[in-house]
């Protein structure tokens, strides 16, 4: 499909900047199987969903993963920012370098150093690919020292959306993760369940929702624009993810009495999709996935997606409209923009219904 058919005209000022509070207080667009809208909030979630449905969320944890180093190559010295975005192994990471041009194969890189600090003092890697603004850095520590070294030195990988706008604020730290997060490794937020409070979890489970947790490392990939003009000739890059035997089990037991599954956020989609794409029934997966979702994508688990509101031309646009419809969502997006939603990592949240067949 060409990648024009999800461009429209979103205005700069409806890219929030800052998260409302309470979270659960952020507008809420719901769409419709039918496509019909209607404005609520997160909180409404307790009135909207019923006894029996499943909530799925994402526990992945952010780390710290936007770096400012010191690049040194003999006496001369030159300062470079990096965001990780792939664990490799134990000891490297895949980054985003700016600017990479300063950087080749064998350079050192000191992070978090000062003037004077001796560099066996300092978390301390070495460049071993450098290609169109990536590169592979092999850390001097490993395992979980060089996790707390990251850390210590690293802030919060806001998007490029965010960043370009302000600086990196000490509530950043609180407000770009979900109060469900776990497992460390994700280096972007899975959005949409920054909406979540711990009350709004609890009125839903005094109603029967289950809620249910998977695990998805979001990369930093999916804040790359799309570059391709045809959506077949673009690449995904891959995320690792896990989805339990007793996801699944609760999971199916659930739809067997007709409960409905909640994705949370267009990674919790994704994992589950991809967990059901092999055999096409849902089953236990723990691998990397690189699935791209486009209109004519034949969804096989889930029956509702909550998630923010999405930039033109890129790819989550994209998974939205194969959900619900692209025409449904180009009017829901309208009507968003025209009525004051929020747009992006710290902005409102919609409820989409898949489309009827």
């Amino acid at each position: 499909m060409k990648v024009e058919l999800f461009d429209f005209d979103l205005p700069e000022d409806r890219i929030a900047l800052h998260p409302v509070s309470p979270r659960d207080s952020a507008k809420m667009l719901v769409v419709g199987p039918d496509g019909n809208l209607t404005d609520r909030v997160v909180r409404d979630l307790s009135e909207i969903l019923r006894p029996g449905d499943v909530l799925v969320v994402n526990d992945t944890k952010v780390i710290p993963a936007d770096l400012k180093g010191v690049r040194h190559r003999g006496e001369f010295a030159a300062n470079i920012s990096f965001n990780l975005h792939k664990r490799v192994n134990g000891f490297t990471w895949q980054a985003f370098a700016r600017p990479a041009k300063r950087l080749k194969a064998g350079d050192r890189v000191v992070f978090g150093a000062t003037s004077d600090v001796c560099m066996l003092e300092d978390l301390v890697a070495t460049v071993k690919v450098v290609e169109d603004g990536q590169v592979t850095l092999a850390f001097d520590l490993s395992g979980a020292a060089l996790d707390e070294a990251i850390k210590a030195r690293g802030a919060m990988p806001l998007p490029p959306y965010i960043g370009a706008k302000r600086t990196i604020e000490a509530r950043d730290s609180e407000d770009y993760q979900t109060v469900y997060a776990r497992h460390d490794g994700a280096v972007a937020a899975p959005t949409a369940g920054l909406h979540f409070t711990d009350e709004l979890l609890a009125k839903l489970d005094e109603l029967g929702v289950g809620v249910e947790r998977v695990t998805l490392h979001v990369g930093a990939g999916t804040f790359l624009p799309m570059k391709a003009d045809n959506t077949e000739d673009h690449k995904m890059h891959a995320e690792w993810g896990t989805v339990s035997r007793g996801v699944v089990d609760s999971i199916m037991a659930a739809k067997a009495k007709g409960g409905r599954v909640i994705a949370v956020g267009t990674t919790s989609l994704r994992l589950l999709e991809s967990a059901a794409r092999a055999t096409g029934a849902l089953a236990p997966f723990t691998d990397e996935t690189d699935i791209f979702i486009t209109p004519g994508f034949q969804f096989r688990v889930v029956d509702v997606l909550m998630t923010n509101f999405h930039l033109p031309r890129s790819t989550l646009f994209m998974l939205v409209s194969a959900f619900s419809g692209l025409e449904t969502m180009h009017k829901a997006y309208k009507h968003a923009i025209e009525n004051q939603y929020r747009f992006y990592s710290y902005g409102d949240s919609s409820l989409l219904f898949r489309a009827d067949p």
